[in-house]
């Protein structure tokens, strides 16, 4: 298995590990954090000897030496900074890039039944805004750590050296500007989340539009669709406004609050300047400090509604994280003969309380091709999805003699081949379609499939794009390249759900003879309402209902089921009165 290019982390659940996982990067950040916050302060005293040098009429060298110290040390200050910057902004791109890796991989690996109870456009917002809502949160905690508690605490002790009298009575009002923010949580984590679960609809309505676009033009539904979609995204802005009213027209007002100290600044500092305590030089450094000082008070307060906001998306991903899962490359024991057993089957879907399967029994081994038929919603396409594995069965499901549910996911991937009954095709070319980003020759899969005549009336051949959901081919077309995509690899079980809807009678015998002379290492299950070809297939499953299936040969079947007898003479007819005509 190739190496990951991010590494995924322990405990994902556990928000610490995160600065845990970086922690070079997050040692650069305390060192540049401290040495920047620290020396700070500096900037605003050498200030104030300049200053007083000036007034005091030092002479030119004295002056030219304290103003080279000056903004050196602003320079050493500003490059400190920058550095600080950068490993916590690497930090900030590396956690988004760990945590997309975990909601994404721990999504993939979800059961189906998991998956069933979510929609798209929710995971999309989880595994995308969230995530960025949610670092964002982590980087201003990191970088306001230093920015603020460091450089607050920096300014406070060097205030407190000045005059503690003065320094008392001025900042008297910046708790209170921290005291409102804290009250205000609560309000801000009910907004938040409004906010959230509304966009997460909007994504959802967004997606599906998209994916059903065609269907929505055809039925002129696009008039309805835009009133709906207009609705919900002016609901979606004012959940928006109300998230955002608070943490960001809220910054003013503690701006105000802290800020209100400075008339004591002015008063006493003042005062002291007049008596002669302090010169000019100490008052503008006093002032500058506790100017500071308030508009990070102020910083600190809105922090507080920044890291409530980023822990509703906290809440919201954290489900989606988990120990990283690997399909690692697992080596399949190699058999003479694959065998199928399956024995008193049953099986019921995780969002009904109906059984849909019971008491169904069969065998099957290599180079056999079993047919699945029955009347419509009779649970053919159940069986199908229940020999995957990846719902809760009931009875023995084995292959070469080992439970199915024994089996690792990855081991059952490469064991088991399915199609479903819509043909899922991604965006991209043909090639990729087959071969799932594998380097493979799938030369001889197109002409299993029939598809060579078909690829030469192409100009890009086997790179020729098919559009989104396969809208630039034919249904047949499009069946049969998911086909061959099931076929490619020839596992030991070859699952396909009615794969030849789309195709003409002659290309489906011409398939059929194809599968049955190249796949003699595999099993086939092929399921189907189409019986023409019926009678070349080993044995067949005809299932009437829950607990009401037949299996046998065609033959036996003709004999001793007269429903499928029937079933099978009228589409004989049928097809033969076509070709007639």
């Amino acid at each position: 298995m190739a190496r990951l290019p991010i590494a995924p982390i322990k405990e994902p659940g556990k928000i610490l590990n995160y600065w845990k996982k970086e922690k070079l990067i997050v040692a650069c950040i305390v060192f540049f954090g401290l040495t920047f916050n620290t020396l700070t302060i500096l900037g605003p005293i050498y200030q104030g000897k300049l200053i007083d040098a000036i007034v005091q009429g030092n002479n030119l060298k004295a002056l030219l030496q304290l103003a080279a110290t000056f903004i050196l040390l602003v320079v050493t200050i500003q490059l400190l900074r920058y550095y600080k910057r950068f490993f916590i902004r690497r930090f900030a791109n590396n956690t988004s890039a760990t945590m997309r890796l975990m909601v994404y991989n721990n999504i993939m690996h979800k059961s189906m039944t998991e998956l069933e109870k979510e929609n798209a456009g929710n995971l999309m917002t989880r595994a995308i805004s969230d995530v960025d809502l949610c670092v964002e949160g982590m980087r201003k905690f990191t970088t306001e750590i230093f920015d603020t508690g460091v450089l607050m605490t920096a300014y406070l002790v060097s205030l407190f050296v000045y005059d503690y009298k003065v320094t008392f009575f001025s900042c008297l009002f910046i708790p209170l500007a921290m005291f409102i923010a804290e009250k205000l949580k609560t309000l801000m984590y009910r907004y938040s989340l409004a906010y959230r679960q509304k966009s997460s609809e909007i994504a959802s309505l967004t997606y599906d539009s998209l994916e059903n676009v065609l269907m929505y033009r055809a039925n002129g539904m696009e008039g309805a669709n835009a009133v709906r979609y207009a609705a919900e995204l002016e609901d979606l802005r004012k959940k928006a406004t109300k998230a955002s009213i608070l943490e960001n027209t809220m910054q003013p007002i503690y701006n105000i609050i802290a800020m209100i100290g400075v008339v004591t600044v002015l008063y006493l500092g003042g005062g002291k300047v007049i008596s002669g305590e302090w010169t000019l030089g100490v008052f503008v450094t006093y002032m500058t400090m506790f100017g500071a000082l308030a508009v990070k008070a102020s910083k600190a307060a809105k922090l507080f509604n920044s890291v409530q906001k980023s822990q509703i998306s906290w809440k919201r991903i954290k489900p989606f994280l988990g120990e990283y899962q690997t399909k690692e490359a697992v080596q399949i024991e190699d058999t003479l003969q694959t065998k199928l057993e399956v024995l008193g089957l049953g099986f019921t879907y995780p969002t009904g309380n109906d059984a849909v399967l019971q008491n169904l029994s069969f065998c099957a081994r290599s180079g056999e091709i079993i047919g699945i038929t029955g009347p419509v919603a009779s649970g053919k396409s159940t069986l199908g999805l229940a020999l995957l594995g990846l719902y809760p069965y009931l009875g023995t499901i084995k292959i070469d003699g080992k439970e199915l549910r024994d089996y690792t996911e990855a081991q059952r991937s490469q064991m088991i081949s399915y199609l479903g009954h819509q043909s899922q095709l991604l965006s991209d070319s043909i090639y990729n379609n087959i071969t799932m980003g594998s380097k493979k020759d799938i030369s001889q899969v197109l002409q299993d499939v029939c598809f060579e005549e078909d690829l030469s009336s192409m100009q890009d051949g086997i790179h020729t794009l098919v559009g989104s959901n396969g809208i630039r081919l034919s249904g047949g077309q499009m069946a049969r390249i998911a086909l061959a995509r099931a076929l490619l690899d020839k596992k030991k079980l070859i699952i396909l759900d009615d794969p030849f809807s789309a195709v003409d009678r002659k290309t489906e015998g011409t398939i059929i003879e194809n599968l049955k002379r190249r796949y003699t290492d595999s099993i086939i299950l092929i399921i189907s309402h189409r019986l023409a070809w019926f009678s070349s297939l080993d044995r067949i499953i005809l299932i009437k209902g829950c607990n009401n299936t037949e299996y046998g040969t065609h033959s036996q079947l003709m004999e001793r089921s007269p429903f499928y007898a029937t079933i099978y003479q009228l589409q004989n007819t049928q097809g033969d009165e076509r070709n007639e005509s």
